[in-house]
């Protein structure tokens, strides 16, 4: 007798078990694929061969009328002299810098209140934030130009009530962003229920030594609070950064969409509407592509960034267990 086939008789194992697991193992995996296989098969279709093949579009000249021809990385040299590139580059990020700090914070703020109300008016309240989330983007932009115009508007009818006098927020360059971002805490909502269910979580015992030693609502919310539910702020931040600057809907519709040609246009010219405006209006789809992996690059380093950051001021309570 062998040295293998004596291996399991010393070891105590015995074989048929172990051909009887190896084959449970094999049913289990091919089980696993087959319930898997739908996910597989879309994420493969729809998801993999589009940017594989937006890769390969990056490098040719296509029109979608004519084949694609091969330039090499024409595309991407052309990315660096069209001067457009940096200003919708610019415009998103100035976007992003103004509407994500501003929606975390607005988010954070509705989450403590409604944390603080009773179950009844919570849950209540919880719908009423989250309605507006339900809103088509198109719809928002419309509003905006409707509340936000600089002459009739709402908004700055409010603001005369105190005397303020609003700016031009539709054709004012300056102000075109800052509106934009102001609009965009229509959809707050849905931030606010991750926010509230991740304070929830915090444990009431922090609360109440903080209350025993004197502490107010306000040290309370910044030295409990936010370190406690700092993971799901930081999600947050990740999501709507990655969100901010591919923000395409609104300003579309409100300075592009009914073509509107004033001045305007160009403080509101983000990077999407512009790859929108190259692939689907001048048909250049070659060169949408190498903006569509320019973005990606972008948006990967600015979110490595961020993961970077996060090691030094997210708490995460496994960390010191």
């Amino acid at each position: 007798m062998s040295v293998t086939e004596l291996a399991p008789a010393a070891s105590g194992i015995d074989p048929e078990r172990q051909r009887t697991r190896r084959a449970a193992r094999r049913r289990n995996t091919r089980a696993a694929l087959l319930f898997l296989s739908p996910w597989i098969i879309g994420f493969l279709v729809f998801t993999a061969w589009p940017i594989g093949y937006s890769a390969y579009l990056s490098l040719t000249d296509y029109d979608v009328i004519n084949d694609p021809s091969f330039i090499g990385f024409d595309n991407y040299v052309q990315l660096i002299e069209d001067p457009k590139i940096a200003l919708a580059l610019w415009n998103t990020f100035i976007f992003t810098v103004l509407q994500v700090p501003l929606y975390v914070i607005v988010s954070i703020a509705l989450a403590v209140l409604l944390n603080q109300a009773g179950r009844r008016s919570s849950g209540f309240f919880r719908t009423v934030f989250f309605l507006p989330k339900m809103t088509p983007p198109v719809a928002v932009g419309v509003l905006f130009l409707l509340l936000f115009n600089g002459q009739n508007g709402l908004i700055n009818h409010v603001l005369g009530w105190f005397g303020i006098n609003g700016p031009a927020w539709t054709t004012d360059p300056a102000w075109v962003k800052p509106g934009l971002a102001i609009m965009s805490l229509w959809t707050v909502g849905g931030s606010v229920i991750i926010l509230l269910a991740a304070l929830r979580a915090v444990p009431n015992q922090l609360y109440e030594s903080a209350r025993i030693d004197g502490a107010n609502f306000w040290q309370q919310t910044t030295k409990i609070t936010v370190p406690m539910i700092s993971p799901t702020i930081f999600f947050i931040v990740v999501v709507n950064t990655i969100a901010a600057f591919q923000t395409f809907d609104e300003a579309y519709t409100a300075f592009f969409g009914s073509g509107n040609t004033t001045y305007s246009n160009d403080a509101a010219l983000f990077y999407v509407i512009y790859l929108f405006q190259q692939a689907f209006q001048f048909l250049h789809m070659g060169y949408a592509s190498a903006m569509a992996w320019l973005l990606f690059v972008v948006i990967m380093a600015v979110t490595a960034i961020q993961l970077w950051v996060s090691r030094r001021v997210v708490y995460y309570e496994a960390d010191v267990r």
